[in-house]
């Protein structure tokens, strides 16, 4: 094929794929020009999915009629002048792509009146276009339509995902721009229902509330701007607010931050924050932070990606440093937890100790002794295959425990125990139940017989096989027996439903109520009965009886977060996820006493499973030592 230039339609729409992927791309492209305009109220009107219209207005100063056309064309803009210009910029947009790229892919309409003028303009763009360009009356501000975005690359349509993923990526971007201006009013409506609102107040408390949802709110506090670690080094501001060690979330998405205003994904700040919280938070747990922070604008460059987000700082260990310190201050000062002084490089960074008016008492920040709770009573019935001992009658469960305890082929010296005592259901309708007794369920058996020796940690259950030692995690073990006969009953419809209740009410952020949205279908097959109960507030009526003893709103913020972050290892649908949350939730948790005679009912639960050596996330159930193996420990060999 020989070498030719390109139309400017076909080179347009290229590169209209660097700046507009999605219509979310779309809502932050015109949000920052109308930021960039001064505006103080911003209304976002996203129909479908945002493909079939956005409708941006302002009240910003708006753009002069002359001026409109040329606003439309490639690199036309009025925020730099020269290139140095770059290197000390006061607003978002600095290219002059973003409305042509827009144009290119969609039929644009913009109506705008300067604050200087009394008659407004309106262009009409299509695929790149100009159709019409006539004087209006508008009221001063600005107001952009986007309809039938990428009409004329249907390819790239193929390429979003659902609408309600579409929506979500709307709405967490119209709330990190209210956060990063709390000044400015946003609305944003969707389908003709709003779905965020911010009062413009100033206020940064109250964007957060609105954004993130009260309850997580209420375990932030505030992290407030400190004086450079060194005198040499620029100033720099951090603020903002960040959770308690009590509020954590299984992943990094929830760390936004700001830099001179502008949303920026930038993984060593984020280390930072996550190394703030060293030793406050259980392994592979992370904060929910805001924050805002403020640099001179000439040590940043915000020229490095086409979508600008991501940035280069002159002095990164400095700002790196910044964050770190602003967010350990607030949560230590808050928390009166002690901290622990450490060095650790992070490619390059500057060691990290904590504030020298922090005693330095390393004891005093140790972790307090482990707290057992109480024995719990695990005698309930459930009605599915594979139920538990005590929850058939007692002289079936004694037969098949005869039956099942002829062990003199795998003991030599083994003599099996006496039958336990059957006692009668307590409450004969709820799945989680750890059996008493030793009874044998009717399924296939996936393990040799094992007999229960203790406890360790009141964490592990030690028992003895044919071949050796068997070392089970209490929690994997009975998240995998309640997965199979949850998966079980969900499967054959024969699901049983607990009525909650408390009658209280959960608030859910924006993005967190879309989401509910977008699964509650998938939540009611499984016996989750949720009402709309106000403007993202949320009652839960009924539940699976596996979590009658469970908060009903604390597992759906917990089902929330698992469908939000990215997929486990192996699971491939929204259904999987909900059902192992569940199990998981259900399951009897390390460092709960078990008596003996609940942990061999556990046991042979296990020993029927399909799959007896994994949880549903995948981490291992047993560890077995062989008898050759603890002989050779011994010295026996």
């Amino acid at each position: 094929m020989p070498i030719r230039v390109l139309s400017e339609t076909i080179a347009a729409q290229i590169a209209a794929g660097e700046v507009v992927e999605r219509p979310a791309s779309v809502v932050k492209e015109l949000l920052e020009n109308s930021l960039d305009a001064g505006a103080t109220s911003i209304n976002i009107e996203i129909r479908g999915t945002g493909s079939r219209l956005i409708r941006i207005s302002d009240n910003g100063h708006g753009i002069p009629a002359d001026e409109i056309p040329l606003a439309l064309e490639r690199h036309a803009t009025s925020k730099i002048s020269t290139l140095d210009d770059i290197y000390n910029l006061h607003t978002l947009g600095f290219r002059g792509e973003a409305l042509h790229s827009i144009a290119s892919v969609s039929r644009l309409t913009l109506t705008s009146r300067h604050q200087k003028e009394s008659v407004g303009a309106r262009i009409l763009v299509e695929g790149g276009k100009v159709l019409e360009v006539r004087p209006v009356g508008a009221p001063i501000g600005t107001i952009i339509e986007v309809a039938e975005l990428f009409f004329n690359v249907p390819a790239r349509r193929k390429f979003l995902k659902s609408d309600a993923t579409e929506r979500r990526h709307v709405i967490a971007l119209v709330s990190q721009y209210a956060m990063a201006y709390p000044q400015v009013r946003f609305q944003l409506t969707l389908d003709g229902r709003e779905a965020f609102h911010s009062t413009g107040s100033g206020n940064l408390t109250d964007v957060l509330v609105q954004a993130l949802g009260l309850e997580t709110f209420r375990e932030m506090v505030e992290v407030s701007p400190l004086p450079p670690a060194r005198p040499d080094l620029p100033p720099i501001e951090v603020f903002g607010f960040t959770t308690t060690p009590a509020l954590h979330r299984a992943n990094r998405t929830q760390i936004t931050l700001f830099v001179n205003g502008r949303a920026i994904n930038d993984q060593r700040l984020t280390f930072a924050v996550v190394q703030a919280y060293h030793t406050l938070l259980p392994a592979s747990r992370y904060p929910v932070s805001v924050l805002l922070i403020q640099v001179p604008p000439d040590d940043v460059d915000v020229n490095v990606h086409p979508t600008k987000a991501e940035v280069r700082f002159r002095h990164p260990e400095a700002v790196f440093t910044a964050v770190q310190r602003g967010v350990r201050r607030a949560v230590i000062s808050q928390a009166g937890t002690a901290a622990i002084y450490y060095s650790e490089d992070y490619e390059g960074s500057p060691s990290y100790s904590a504030d020298e008016d922090v005693p330095q008492n390393r004891a005093a920040s140790l972790p307090p002794p482990r707290q057992y709770p109480a024995q719990m009573d695990f005698d309930f019935d459930t009605p599915a295959p594979g139920r538990y001992s005590q929850q058939r009658p007692a002289d079936e469960a004694e037969s098949e425990y005869e039956a099942d305890t002829d062990a003199d082929a795998f003991y030599p010296h083994y003599e099996a125990p006496t039958p336990p005592t059957i006692r009668p259901a307590v409450q004969p309708d709820d799945p989680t139940a750890i059996p008493e007794g030793a009874g044998r369920p009717k399924k296939p058996r996936t393990l040799p017989i094992l007999r229960v020796v203790g406890q360790i940690s009141a964490s592990y259950i030690v028992a003895e096989g044919p071949v050796g030692m068997y070392l089970i995690d209490q929690h994997a073990a009975h998240e995998r027996i309640l997965f199979e006969q949850f998966l079980e009953q969900y499967q054959a419809r024969e699901l049983t439903v607990q009525q909650v209740l408390d009658g209280g009410s959960v608030s859910l952020n924006p993005t967190e109520a879309q989401l509910l949205e977008e699964i509650q279908p998938v939540l009611a097959e499984m016996g989750f009965e949720i009402e709309a109960f106000g403007v993202n507030t949320y009652r839960v009526r009924s539940v699976p009886a596996i979590l009658a003893d469970q908060d009903p709103h604390q597992v759906l913020h917990l089902l929330l977060q698992d469908s939000e972050s990215g997929k486990i290892p192996g699971v491939q649908t929204i259904e999987d996820k909900i059902l192992r949350r569940v199990c998981k939730a259900a399951a009897v948790k390390a460092g709960q006493i078990l008596s003996h005679t609940e942990m061999q009912g556990l046991i042979h639960q296990l020993e029927r499973c399909e799959n007896p050596h994994t949880c549903p996330h995948g981490r291992p159930i047993m560890i077995h030592l062989s008898n050759k193996q603890l002989e050779k420990e011994f010295g026996r060999t």
